[in-house]
């Protein structure tokens, strides 16, 4: 097991530097954020519908689009991992948006075919691929990115276009002051959670230590329940570990009758609350509660609150903490953390099938 406080050994499991990846993540958001500004944008007018198509890594960006802009957007906006669409989503009404990393997702090139076939409004976002091909053959709005690396090491990306694409339709407020404050937060938190800072004033590091050799479970609602499913993500695509993620008050309904057993695995099992200043008192009652029923049945569990001032800043500070925690689980668990052998094995097995 690695000393997480060597982090001059991190190079070594990680060749193809995905911590310079998530230090550069404020970064990448404020580069989305201009080039979203800079791209070519068509009037676009009359939707009352944003479908968001996507997988993996490029969906996530959407989750956490649809969670910051609900409490303002005047449109719904549903994000569709699954091919083809509801049979609702037709028509000029009807904003469709595919987010492939690669640009060649089946089941988001699925959705984008069916898109154009019921005269939808449509755009895709990517790096290029049949995708961009696709997008460019029937004139549909293509907005591309260079990224070099894996999908979720993107999440900046596939966020802050879509925002800045939603802003420039007049669906919501203009939110570049906040985003700024959410870069600055995300860089100041750098400061104690970065790889150079020791593990005994690094929480990001304790969480993760935390973590090994422990069935993990993320809770989080309203804002960062996307959140929750981020840290999900991360901590098996990055960590190569096992983790699941809840949303709270849905949880309450159901997840809470399930601490009774097996009683035998409960030592082995850890629960994170994430927590944002910006959560609904209820919620945050909720979460208190819970955290406190996991402890009496003997369930260990830990909290990580937000930063900054606003919903932005609470969004992006505990996702880029998570990120951290599942970067030092890789390093603990001494695994490198930018493959994913399992996905692409699984992706050419589906190929070979065709």
């Amino acid at each position: 097991m690695m000393n997480l406080d060597n982090s001059e050994s991190f190079a070594k499991l990680d060749p193809q530097d995905m911590l310079g990846q998530i230090d550069n993540l404020p970064d990448q958001l404020m580069n989305a954020w201009e080039l979203g500004q800079k791209a070519e944008l068509p009037e676009i007018g009359g939707i009352r519908q944003i479908v968001i198509s996507g997988m993996g890594g490029s969906a996530i960006g959407a989750d956490l689009l649809a969670a910051y802009l609900s409490p303002t957007c005047p449109v719904s906006i549903t994000v569709h991992r699954d091919y083809d669409l509801p049979t609702w989503a037709t028509g000029n009404e009807t904003l469709v948006i595919a987010s492939s990393h690669s640009g060649n997702t089946e089941e988001t090139l699925s959705a984008f075919d069916v898109a154009l076939a019921r005269n939808c409004q449509c755009m895709a976002v990517s790096t290029g691929g049949k995708l961009a091909q696709i997008a460019n053959d029937n004139q549909a709005i293509l907005w591309t990115f260079e990224h070099h690396g894996q999908p979720r090491a993107a999440v900046g990306y596939s966020f802050g276009l879509l925002l800045a694409a939603l802003s420039r339709m007049k669906l919501t407020s203009d939110p570049e002051a906040e985003l700024k404050e959410a870069v600055l937060s995300m860089k100041k938190q750098q400061e104690i959670i970065s790889a150079q800072s020791a593990l005994a004033q690094n929480p990001a590091k304790r969480i993760a230590g935390q973590l090994i050799d422990r069935w993990v479970s993320v809770f989080g609602s309203g804002l960062l329940s996307p959140v929750a499913r981020r840290w999900k993500g991360q901590i098996s695509e990055i960590a190569k570990a096992w983790a699941q993620f809840e949303f709270l008050p849905e949880a309450n309904h159901n997840t809470l009758a399930g601490i009774l057993n097996p009683e035998m695995l409960f030592s082995r099992q850890i629960t994170l609350f994430l927590r944002a200043p910006s959560d609904h008192p209820r919620n945050r009652l909720r979460s208190d509660l819970t955290r406190q029923a996991f402890m009496l049945e003997g369930i260990s569990t830990d909290s990580v609150d937000a930063r900054g001032e606003s919903r932005l800043a609470h969004l992006w500070t505990c996702l880029h903490f998570g990120d951290y925690v599942a970067y030092y689980l890789a390093m603990a668990y001494e695994v490198d953390p930018t493959p994913v052998e399992a996905i692409e094995y699984f992706k050419q097995e589906m190929t070979a099938a065709e």
